[in-house]
């Protein structure tokens, strides 16, 4: 197949999979957008926290 046949064929399928996923996009709502960024900074902090205890120890070396 020529490519710039297979460039456009492409696109055209692209376009049409994009259009019929915006069917089934839940809406976004403000109070939903702003609990999900909540949750994530609140999950990155008791990671970032979690870290410090939970770092793995490795035997330190000394040359004889």
């Amino acid at each position: 197949m020529h490519a710039d046949v297979h460039h456009l064929l492409h696109t055209a399928e692209a376009t049409e999979l994009h259009s019929k996923a915006g069917e089934f996009r839940l809406p976004r709502t403000g109070l939903r957008t702003r609990v999900g960024w909540t949750l994530v900074e609140v999950g990155l902090r008791l990671t970032a926290q979690g870290r410090d205890a939970a770092a793995p120890r490795t035997a330190a070396f000394h040359p004889a």
